[in-house]
């Protein structure tokens, strides 16, 4: 009988409340030990989120103190909302230039600075309904559709064009083109080389090399990482005074400007749905929506399996949206979990989403009291904080590995960086994403077929037929029974980017089903063991979801095995060094020799742990 029928009302409804609002259901036992760890993050974080807030809010081309004002109305929703312990908020680079791009395209920044301001925040509006729909009516299938390919070349592609722009800045240079496709900005830099200044590119270089050295210091030794965290603010703080010295002379360097003091004001009143603009910011709204939430849901879950725990994609899609909304009516652009913020959220030691509410304590009193101070941040500061940042997401190691592993995702990783670099952002995007399709639809007949047969692939439990070596799906064959210690599960379909999240799901929420029926009868799950005959394929998103499965696995003291993988399966697993991971001791030809050996891997630690007590009772 399922317990959960004679479940009370009430507790299914606390259930229900601790599902959408995770802070009920990790605020019961908060305490000061654990409070200590999340007060060190969120104080470390407030320090990056400074510069990173004023850095980006230039790149997206609007007032410096909206960037502050995003780190702090959305990292409060967060705190209530956000199911990850690790994922600290802000804006992002990539999402503020395309935010630029496309209602640029339609409004300029310069003419009519008020107007663009408005749309901006009508398209962190739709972003956050976007994202909200998504996760209520767990569409998270759409996210997955960005595989980890487009995303290396978009952010690969992204990280050109805006280290090229931040030359304006690095250069000293006032005008400037509104493109972002590499040949224009190349050419806008040496048009105007007579606007360029020696002493504002020789502060430029100093700074950058600055934080590119912090950054070379956390990786040789990554204890390190507070290093790199403050030294944005380091620089603003020497790039101010700097800026205040040489305040009235010939050498003087541009600054932000103005900074007021004060909390957020209320923006709903500004949000303009009117139709000549509408489609801009639905634009901008829905692709910088579908790219934060592939970033900050990737992110949250990475940084989880490292702590081998989960992230519920749709509960983080709904805090996601609801933070965006809230922001939009209190004057803040689109927020998500930035990779660089997160990072150093997990190594300052954070232990609940609570490190964002320090942090947002910390933007509030530096609104209330300190935002005049940062008016006079140079720009070739900023200049040199994105660029430092940037440099970080050219991952060349990530392309080598999907040229050696499968050349279709690379062909897709170039097409999205190139339409990137040499179009526009968003164009970029969709090339790659329309390869991927085409791909897809060259084993269906239509679209939505694709979506539920890749997404959603056939998987079955395993069960072994009386009288025979013949293992068949138990809920076909109800005779069929499984070997006691071991769960064999058999996988029906290519395993790749659009199905990997929910493969993954679905082999753990097996282990957990067994093992509450293991325990209950004293057998634990000691072995996994995936049948990989109907897989015809799988790319590098895919081979990582076993590597995470693996991870998660060897925590629990379960060992995990491969049987009959086909040629091509195993050669990708054998370039991607998957099989120096897992042994090829752990590789079989067929289910019988599997089970076998694991039963003589138990009966061996089972006579080693009673020899071991024989020896302590001797």
């Amino acid at each position: 009988m399922n317990p959960s029928r004679n479940e009370k009302p009430l507790g299914k409804a606390k259930k229900t409340l601790q599902y959408f609002v995770p802070i009920f259901e990790w605020l019961p036992q908060y305490n000061f030990k654990i409070f200590r760890f999340d007060l060190l993050a969120g104080i470390t974080i407030t320090s990056l989120a400074i510069p990173q807030g004023i850095s980006y809010a230039k790149l997206a081309e609007i007032p410096p103190i909206i960037g502050l004002y995003s780190s702090f109305v959305p990292a409060l929703v967060y705190t209530i909302f956000g199911s990850s312990k690790h994922v600290a908020v802000g804006t992002v680079a990539a999402c503020s230039l395309l935010i630029a791009d496309i209602i640029g395209s339609k409004v300029s920044s310069t003419d009519d600075p008020t107007l663009y301001l408005h749309l901006v925040f009508t398209a962190a509006f739709i972003t956050g309904v976007f994202q909200a729909a998504l996760g209520f009516l767990r569409l998270g299938i759409l996210v997955d559709f960005l595989s980890h390919s487009t995303i290396t070349g978009f952010m690969g592609g992204t990280a050109i064009i805006i280290c090229l722009q931040q030359l304006k800045g690095l250069l000293g240079m006032k005008h400037f083109t509104t493109k972002t496709d590499v040949v224009s900005v190349l050419h806008a830099v040496f048009e105007n080389r007579h606007e360029w200044k020696w002493e504002t590119a020789v502060v430029g270089m100093a700074f950058l090399v600055f934080l590119l050295f912090t950054r070379y210091l956390r990786q040789r030794n990554p204890k390190l990482f507070w290093v790199s965290a403050m030294a944005p603010m380091v620089v603003v703080i020497l790039g101010c005074l700097l800026a205040y010295l040489t305040f009235d002379s010939k050498h003087s360097i541009q600054t932000v400007g103005h900074l007021h003091k004060g909390l957020n004001p209320i923006s709903i009143k500004y949000l303009n749905f009117d139709t000549e603009y509408l489609p801009y910011t639905l634009k901008a709204g829905i692709i910088t929506g579908i790219i934060a939430l592939a970033e900050g849901i990737a992110i949250g879950r990475s940084f989880a399996i490292i702590k081998n725990e989960q992230v519920d994609g749709n509960k983080e899609m709904i805090a996601f949206g609801f933070m965006n909304i809230v922001g939009s009516f209190f004057s803040c652009y689109l927020t998500t979990g930035p990779f660089s913020k997160t990072a150093v959220n997990y190594n300052s030691g954070c232990k609940t989403a609570a490190s964002n509410f320090v942090m947002a304590i910390g933007m509030m009193l530096t609104l209330l009291f300190l935002a005049p101070l940062f008016s006079y941040t140079p720009l070739v500061a900023l200049s040199a904080i994105i660029m430092s940042a940037m440099l970080g997401l050219i991952n060349y190691e990530e392309a080598y590995h999907l040229f050696k592993v499968d050349k279709f995702d690379f062909c897709i990783c170039l097409a999205a960086f190139f339409g990137v670099a040499f179009i526009t952002m968003d164009m970029g995007l969709m090339i790659s994403v329309r390869i991927v399709y085409v791909r897809e639809c060259l084993f269906a007949l239509a679209l939505l077929r694709a979506l539920l047969y890749v997404a959603r692939p056939a998987a079955c439990k395993l069960g072994k037929l009386p009288d025979s070596t013949l293992y068949r799906d138990i809920e076909q064959y109800t005779e069929a029974s499984s070997p006691p210690g071991i769960l064999a599960i058999q996988l029906g379909s290519p395993i790749y980017y659009a199905n990997g999240n929910y493969i993954r799901e679905r082999i753990l929420r097996w282990i957990r089903n067994d093992e509450s029926i293991s325990h209950a009868n004293g057998k634990a799950v000691k072995h996994v063991l995936l049948d990989l005959t109907g897989v015809t394929s799988i790319d590098t998103t895919g081979i990582e979801t076993l590597v995470e499965v693996l991870r998660m696995l060897e925590v629990e003291d379960i060992k995990m095995k491969i049987v009959n993988p086909r040629q091509e399966v195993l050669e990708k697993m054998m370039r991607s060094k998957f099989v120096d991971k897992i042994g090829k001791e752990t590789i079989f030809l067929c289910m019988e020799d599997a089970v076998e050996a694991s039963y003589d891997f138990s009966v061996l630690k089972e006579e080693q742990g009673r020899e071991e007590q024989r020896s302590g009772v001797a």
